[in-house]
């Protein structure tokens, strides 16, 4: 330890950190650490931690809050850790282990699958460390209102971690009216100190971390070592062939007459893409990615139907959201054992800061939506010395000759690009989104503080909830609409007093675990399970003899027990597509932007792969043959246009419904839309371009756009889980505020108006 300051600070640790450090052979403390210790020991601040994975961000903030516990032991449970997944708190806590061994703080987890012996032992003597989960704290606050006190009447720190998938969201705006809640019940707020490798505006982050705390928040910013990457993408088209094209939804492996497996038949294989992710991963620890529970599905039956084709062992493993604890704690026990060679197939629930050691490769299938997915999904290879590596790989239908000009661009393959380069030359990340209306939130908040209090003057629990952070532009007649709303369906009850408590629907909701969550479940109710074994969760049960595919095997149905919600199966060879209802990712307008430029440019990218680059070029030639870099309303033949805004989702989103607000004014008709990439539609040919243009550009110019205008009087747009027992009036209203976006188009129509006037 040379430098002063790191001297300083190394000394300042409590005894067993320090050697905790020698025995790990650190030969400095890192520049975060250095930091995160001057706010921690120096200044009584919330402090928020923003450095790339693996650069050390839990030890920062745990040794000086350690220390500071070892000479100071607090009367209750010093240390509120939360953490948005199950896996990121068992994995802090086997992480820590060592480093708590030494200190005798004693470390609790708590949350779904935690067993009811380990939580007592924490009830009868609070103390140490407690990790929990947002929906665990929920049911803390509401069903052990009486125990807060006892429980965390010393609390000194609340650790956020992976803030970046919290800040502005109902989960993460949940959080802050817990932690709020918190604060009342024991009488002073804890330090709080946030967790992240990707915050694209620190301002935003560091507003909603303190938000009603009553203590400034710092968030220094440390100078990292350049990062160097080891990135390829490659492209592929879907095979058209019959002998490689899968010849139904399932592709069932016979059996022969006397039990044992036929060799596979030639359909088994699969187009040169899937091949191709194969052997980028054979013989290398992995990852590979997808955006969404099907296709990690589809990925994983495949991965395995290669390896049974080529003879290959199966060491192909999956996690997702709706798989079962023992499933998902299998993959990640052995991507962490260096002795096991193994390939887990994942959604995001892999993505953020579980420590499976020495990772060789990620492997994303497509793009993700957003740099900041990107950056974390990287940042899971490289661990150890060793430079991040991911390979992109991109699969698309061999277009047809009468394939429209739109379809004919590989969007994703421009998106991926789009975004690396973003990073790479002005380090963009999505800045935190943020949320005017979260009524969802606001019901949920409601009955919970109910629930927990009894009863409430009607006067006092208004005040209660309009004082939380996330409902400060909520107004006051908002509120009392919903109340009101909320009495009249019996979510709430108005006593004789005068008082409100829950009513019996509300009683119906808060009495059933899935409540404490804020985040739509989906209605997965059906456990499956092969003999002893459970596997995961489903929607809908199918019947007896049907076949659904989970954890990336085929099963099929040999009974049910729908009183149980049980479905009871035997695994079968094959493989299957499978379903589960979602929302899609929201696209930055920044990304948009870049996919321009991208598209209609001439720079070589060198991370492109002979595919990759040969589509580019075709995509290319095909946008400058169509004028996509002058013009961004195109002629598609005879009555049809197609224009391409550039603008991200909520953008795009309002300016969609904006011309269809003005269509019968200009004849258009038939409007429809890709994504947030272009939208088509016809246009009387008594209407040029030009004047649509022009019309629209004065229109907004003379008005500007009015986003409750864009919303129907009939329009329910429900998108929280507990939207649809929101009125229609404040969904309308919430979703004009929190959905759509004007200012981007704004600025943009008049550049389009600009492309027909130079």
């Amino acid at each position: 330890m040379e430098n002063n300051d790191a001297n300083a600070v190394f000394y300042r640790y409590a005894p067993f950190i320090q050697d905790f450090i020698y025995k790990n052979n650190w030969a400095a403390l890192r520049g975060v650490q250095l930091a995160a210790a001057k706010v921690l020991f120096d200044t009584d601040h919330n402090l928020l931690i923003t450095s790339s994975t693996a650069s050390g961000k839990t030890e920062a903030a745990f040794f000086p809050i350690l220390s500071q516990l070892w000479e100071n032991p607090p009367q209750s449970v010093g240390v509120l850790y939360i953490a948005p997944l199950k896996s990121l708190i068992n994995d802090q806590f086997y992480r820590m282990e060592e480093l708590l061994d030494l200190s005798g703080i004693p470390v609790t987890h708590w949350h779904g699958d935690v067993a009811a012996s380990h939580k007592n032992k924490l009830m009868n003597k609070p103390e140490g460390i407690l990790q929990i989960t947002p929906e665990s704290l929920e049911s803390m606050l509401m069903n052990r209102s009486n125990d807060i006190v006892r429980l965390f009447s010393d609390l000194r720190y609340i650790v956020i971690d992976e803030i970046h998938i919290l800040t502005g969201t109902d989960r993460g705006n949940q959080i802050i009216c817990q932690l709020c809640r918190l604060g009342r019940l024991i009488g002073h707020h804890p330090r709080r100190i946030g967790l992240s490798a990707t915050v694209g505006d620190l301002s935003i982050a560091v507003r909603w971390l303190g938000g009603g705390s009553g203590r400034e928040t710092d968030a220094p910013v440390v100078k990292e070592d350049k990062n160097r990457w080891r990135l390829a993408m490659e492209h592929f088209y879907i095979q058209n062939d019959e002998q490689n094209q899968t010849p139904s939804a399932m592709t069932t492996v016979p059996e022969t007459e006397d039990g044992s497996v036929a060799p596979p038949p030639k359909h088994a294989m699969l187009d040169a893409g899937f091949e191709y992710m194969y052997d980028c991963v054979q013989h290398k620890k992995s990852l590979i990615f997808s955006n969404s529970r099907e296709e990690t599905e589809y990925i994983t039956a495949t991965m395995r139907q290669i390896a049974e084709h080529r003879g290959d062992p199966d060491i192909f493993l999956i996690h997702h959201g709706n798989l079962s604890a023992a499933i998902r704690e299998e993959a990640e026990t052995k991507m962490k054992d260096e002795e096991v060679q193994a390939v887990t197939c994942a959604t995001v629930t892999l993505e953020l800061g579980i420590d499976i050691g020495r990772l060789e490769r990620v492997v994303q299938s497509g793009a993700p939506y957003t740099v900041s997915s990107l950056l974390q999904r990287l940042g899971r290879s490289g661990r150890r010395g060793a430079p991040p590596e991911m390979m992109m790989i991109f699969r698309e239908e061999n277009p047809t000759p009468e394939t429209p000009l739109p379809q004919l661009i590989p969007w994703e393959l421009i998106r991926g690009i789009a975004m690396v380069q973003l990073y790479i030359e002005d380090h963009f990340i999505e800045p935190p989104s943020t949320k005017k209306m979260p009524f969802s939130l606001l019901f949920q908040q409601t009955l919970s503080i109910l629930a927990s209090s009894g009863e409430l003057e009607p006067k006092r629990l208004a005040e209660r909830i309009l004082a939380l952070p996330p409902f400060e532009n909520t107004d006051k007649e908002d509120y009392r609409e919903l109340l009101l709303s909320m009495i009249k369906n019996d979510f709430v009850e108005m006593t004789d007093e005068r008082t409100l408590i829950v009513g019996l629907k509300g009683e119906k909701l808060t009495n059933n675990f899935r409540f404490y969550a804020v985040f739509k479940d989906q209605d997965v109710d059906y456990s499956v399970r092969c003999e002893s074994d459970e596997i995961g969760t489903i929607t809908s049960p199918p019947p007896v003899g049907d076949r659904f595919a989970l954890a990336g095997h085929v099963w099929e149905v040999t009974e049910l027990d729908l009183a149980r919600k049980l479905v009871y199966v035997r695994q079968v060879k094959g493989k299957m597509e499978v379903s589960w209802p979602g929302d899609y990712g929201e696209v930055n307008t920044a990304i948009l932007k870049k996919m321009r430029e991208v598209l209609c440019g001439t720079k070589e990218y060198p991370y492109l792969k002979p595919n990759a680059k040969q589509r580019l070029d075709v995509a290319r030639r095909i946008a400058k043959n169509a004028g996509l870099g002058e013009h961004s309303l195109v002629s598609l033949g005879g009555m049809t246009w197609c224009l391409f805004p550039w603008l991200g989702t909520r953008s795009f989103r309002t300016l969609r419904k904006y011309i269809t607000k003005h269509a019968k004014e200009y004849k258009i008709t038939s409007l429809e839309f890709e994504g947030c990439y272009y939208m088509t539609f016809k246009m009387d040919d008594s209407v040029s371009d030009y004047a649509l243009i022009r019309g629209l550009n004065a229109l907004i110019k003379k008005e500007g756009i009015d986003r409750i205008s864009l919303v129907g009087n009939t329009e329910l747009p429900v998108f929280e889980k507990y939207d649809p027992f929101i009125p229609g009036e404040l969904l309308r209203r919430a979703y004009a505020a929190d959905k759509l976006r004007t200012d981007e188009i704004e600025r943009r129509m008049p550049e389009i108006l600009a492309e027909y006037e130079e």
